[in-house]
């Protein structure tokens, strides 16, 4: 477990997002957590929740799906 007081977190913002990939990275002030840098897959994990659309068109990675044509309303099967 990496901290930050909040001087150094200020002064190395980057330094702090590189090691929150790793693990979470805790920015303290006066001496007592006050938050918690984690990284988006890190967070996503924590509550549950998957990729957006927004995500997974921005993804570098081509993405494969097969979608359910019987699922969809009937102006979608026209032509």
């Amino acid at each position: 477990m990496k901290s930050f007081s909040s001087r150094e977190f200020n002064q190395d913002v980057s330094q702090a997002k590189r090691l929150a990939v790793y693990e979470p990275v805790f920015v303290t002030d006066r001496g007592k957590p006050t938050h918690v840098l984690l990284s988006i897959e890190a967070y996503r994990h924590l509550v549950g929740k998957s990729d957006t659309l927004a995500d997974l068109l921005a993804s570098p990675e081509p993405i494969h799906a097969e979608p359910d044509w019987r699922a969809a309303g009937p102006w979608m099967r026209k032509g």
